[in-house]
């Protein structure tokens, strides 16, 4: 597998100590699955909703006003504990539009300590439960044995083949990159 650059350490820059005080706090409490669940619910909240997306984003607003917005959305959607706290933290201190990488941030944090690597795999065609269960177990083979969560996605585009990014690593088999290396090579012949 080719290396990628990974120069972005999860806990590097505002987002990275966010989580990592976030993190510890979580850990103390022994509350991290429960951060982790509603940090990615509130998360994906936000970025189903392109008016919230922009609310998050926008610098317009107090942060009076992001305050008592975030407070009344957890309120509504019933967050509480920790997870809130944090959040209504991150409103006041005027670093919603942070708060996506905060949650990445976290989920590494929690990955690393769980001993759990991410892989992310895009296929052409949706993937039968046999050849599922294989990748899986090549994945847990080339992470060393440690468990990994394999999150697939089906992209018609890449013709054939397979992308997987495990952790900094990542493979591209496709069909796709296949043929436009062979279209550059022949351009570079003639």
């Amino acid at each position: 597998m080719a290396e990628v650059d990974d120069s972005k350490n999860p806990t590097s820059g505002v987002a990275g100590r966010y989580a990592q005080a976030l993190f510890s706090l979580a850990q103390d409490t022994h509350s991290t699955d429960v951060v982790a669940s509603e940090l990615q619910n509130f998360g994906a909240l936000v970025a189903g909703n392109a008016d919230l997306q922009r609310f998050v984003a926008s610098p317009i607003f107090t942060a009076e006003e992001q305050l008592k917005a975030v407070t009344a959305l957890l309120t509504h959607f019933g967050y509480s504990g920790i997870t809130a706290n944090f959040i209504k933290l991150v409103a006041e201190k005027r670093r919603l539009f942070v708060l996506p990488e905060m949650i990445r941030a976290f989920n590494a944090l929690n990955d690393k300590a769980k001993g759990v690597t991410r892989a992310q795999v895009t296929v052409a065609e949706p993937l039968s439960p046999d050849h599922s269960a294989s990748l899986e177990e090549a994945l847990r083979q080339v992470s060393g044995g440690s468990t990994v969560k394999v999150n697939v996605s089906v992209d018609p585009s890449i013709i054939g083949g397979i992308v997987v990014q495990l952790g900094s690593r990542m493979v591209d088999a496709s069909l796709k990159t296949k043929l436009n290396s062979l279209r550059t090579r022949m351009k570079e012949v003639g």
